[in-house]
């Protein structure tokens, strides 16, 4: 007999197969597209994302050993985001991208990044109310959100912003470009993670390996950069604002 409550869940249209067309189109299912570099072009890409993530990996590292309220953190900060923008640009073509969509149409995949951003941002919530009882994994973190503390957060907002779209079009636009096929999502997470290091911080590394996990996911599906904008800012502005209220909680 029919079970209609179990067939609304588990059925075509309910929640769970809503959830699995929705993964589906986001992130297992590639648009098909033709980004064909020529040799020199892809030679070009690669030296300049080889000079840019080390210049951009070092200069990250000494903007997060500045001291928390230091005016000059703002201006180090936006010097990432610069490198890494210029270093996307100059190293060839960059796209947006295009997505499927539930209704086998494509999209700009603007809400989809959001929602998997979204989800991505709960489960780090959630991980931190246990990081925040953890007293040598708290110590990193609150160094971090200093920043946000003794500065003005809505400038820190719109310089996470900034480096978030910047880190995108390296990463996820330039980087992934210059990778071979088989290694592009893997690798451009690595590296993604690897940038990282220099901070001393091991819950970003391990933050940015996530994070560049599912964007590079989504770039392997849309061919483009705007769905991993989209996912990037959504987590990052949500950690930026919820992590102080976690933590002021997990004391």
């Amino acid at each position: 007999m029919a079970d209609p409550q179990r067939d609304g869940l588990l059925g075509p249209g309910g929640l769970v197969g809503e959830v699995r067309a929705f993964v589906d189109a986001a992130l297992l299912h590639p648009v098909e597209r033709d980004h064909t570099e020529t040799t020199a072009q892809l030679r070009r890409r690669r030296i300049v994302v080889t000079v840019t993530a080390i210049a951009g990996a070092l200069a990250l590292g000494a903007a997060l050993a500045i001291r928390p309220g230091d005016p000059l953190f703002y201006p180090a900060t936006l010097g990432i985001a610069a490198i890494w923008a210029v270093g996307a640009f100059a190293s060839g073509r960059l796209h947006l991208g295009r997505a499927h969509t539930r209704s086998g149409g494509q999209s700009r995949a603007v809400l989809q990044g959001f929602l998997l951003g979204a989800a991505l941002l709960g489960i780090f919530v959630l991980g931190a109310f246990v990081v925040s009882r953890i007293p040598v994994l708290r110590g990193p973190v609150e160094g971090l959100l200093d920043h946000a503390r003794f500065g003005s957060l809505w400038i820190v907002a719109l310089v996470t912003a900034i480096n978030g779209i910047a880190e995108e079009l390296f990463f996820r636009g330039a980087t992934y470009a210059a990778l071979d096929r088989r290694w592009n999502l893997a690798g451009s997470t690595v590296l993604y993670a690897a940038s990282t290091l220099f901070s001393g911080v091991p819950l970003l590394t391990f933050a940015a390996a996530c994070l560049g996990l599912l964007t590079g996911a989504q770039r392997r599906v849309t061919g483009g950069v705007l769905g991993p904008i989209v996912s990037h800012l959504t987590w990052s502005l949500g950690m930026l604002f919820a992590l102080p209220l976690v933590f002021s909680t997990g004391v």
